[in-house]
């Protein structure tokens, strides 16, 4: 049987089996893959999806089986970020010739950008009964998490934030399936309070570690052993966040359902499917080779057999719901999206906004400097990073979007 994997472990460090063939990968993110494979908690191998590229922390586009310990910078600040999408019975028929009061009338409803003291683009400041609805249900954790955890909850957005965008990759597209129909699809996380949880147990690992750290290939390896009070609390906010993170997706989702269903040169519709919500930066407790582990996956999105997801590509390509196919090696997991193959610093230097405007001809989006560090060959090729773990996943629909609300 041919594998479709690569092997890259070296041999001190554990294996690594990474589906990228045929795809770029920078000499960085190999470099942070073979540090993460040294870790004596890591078991038994790493995946690397094709998407895979260098992390702040870890390596995004990795799946990280730890035992008995959680690595914090691993799961990073954006904890629980992800995806949302829902198929409509709108046809492409039925949307207006000029797309642009849509995406004006959903950056109107949802606020995105970034989040200015005295001047919160970003944020709400009037709070609307789901939002207020959806932080009561929230609450009670979290001021359970802020008493133990003060710095938790210094100079957080948490209830201002839920139901809002966010900036840099995080997005809202309305997009056309194969058969033309219109589907709701967004990018988003767990906003301020889940980037300074992160932030606050990345910092505490490493403090806790102590003389340890200098053990490690990296200290942003540092982790949390089972048995330590702290990896009790790391696992209730992560935990947390990661609902947080689903909630906020749930009500942007209903923003945007709600911009349509009021705009009168929309015809009445319905909604064809159960909405998509899967997380693709987050650790969740599993059992694999028989062992029960922690699998973080950085950058990487659930794909248990016949269980459906999301992978986008960038603001000017395809993207993809798909069905796993619970491929054991993978952890039963696939690519999170297309994946950076330049920084935004790179992007920036290479492409001029006449390139961003071509390679974005046929969206209605923003068409400015602010977002050439997004344009789409700023990422690898979604059809190529497809191809590349094609035993992971079953391509279910192809989407093309219409239109795209960027922070």
């Amino acid at each position: 049987m041919n594998q479709s994997y690569l092997e890259l472990g070296a041999d001190e460090s554990k294996p690594i089996k990474a589906w990228i063939k045929d795809v770029p990968v920078d000499q960085k993110a190999l470099e942070q893959l073979h540090n993460t494979a040294k870790l004596e908690v890591v078991f038994p191998h790493l995946a690397v999806m094709p998407d895979v590229h260098w992390g702040m922390g870890a390596t995004i586009g990795s799946v990280i089986p730890t035992k008995n310990a959680i690595i914090p910078a691993a799961v990073g600040v954006d904890i629980g970020c992800g995806m949302m999408a829902v198929q409509t019975s709108l046809k492409a028929s039925d949307l207006p010739e000029s797309l642009a009061e849509i995406r004006s009338n959903i950056e109107k409803a949802i606020p995105h950008g970034k989040t200015f003291k005295g001047r919160d683009k970003g944020a709400w400041h009037s709070l609307e009964e789901p939002q207020i609805k959806t932080w009561e249900s929230l609450r009670p954790s979290f001021l359970k998490l802020s008493a133990k955890h003060p710095k938790i909850a210094d100079r957080v957005n948490h209830i201002n934030h839920l139901g809002t965008l966010g900036t840099g990759n995080h997005f809202i597209e309305i997009c056309l399936d194969e058969e033309q129909f219109v589907w709701f699809m967004l990018h988003s996380g767990s906003r301020g309070v889940g980037n300074r949880i992160g932030r606050y147990f990345i910092e505490l690992a490493k403090k806790e570690m102590g003389r340890h750290i200098k053990n490690l290939p990296d200290v942003n390896l540092a982790y949390f052993s089972e048995g330590n009070p702290s990896f009790t609390d790391y696992t209730e906010a992560v935990s947390w966040a990661q609902e947080y993170a689903r909630l906020n997706r749930e009500l942007m989702m209903q923003s945007i359902i709600k911009v349509f269903k009021q705009s009168h040169r929309i015809p009445s519709f319905n909604l064809l499917n159960k909405a998509i919500n899967c997380h693709h930066n987050y650790v969740s407790y599993e059992s694999h080779f028989n062992q029960k582990l922690w699998i973080t996956r950085k950058g990487a999105v659930s794909a248990e057999k016949e269980q459906l997801g999301i992978i986008p590509g960038s603001m000017g390509d395809c993207s993809f719901i798909v069905k796993g196919k619970g491929n054991l090696d993978s952890f039963k997991s696939c690519s999170h999206g297309a994946g950076r193959i330049l920084s935004r610093t790179e992007a920036k230097k290479c492409f001029s906004l006449k390139d961003h405007i071509a390679a974005t001809s046929d969206v209605e989006c923003r068409k400015d400097l602010d977002v050439i560090d997004e344009t789409p060959r700023a990422y690898k090729p979604i059809k190529k990073v497809m191809q590349a773990q094609h035993d992971l996943v079953e391509i279910v629909h192809t989407l093309k979007q219409v239109i795209c609300v960027k922070g």
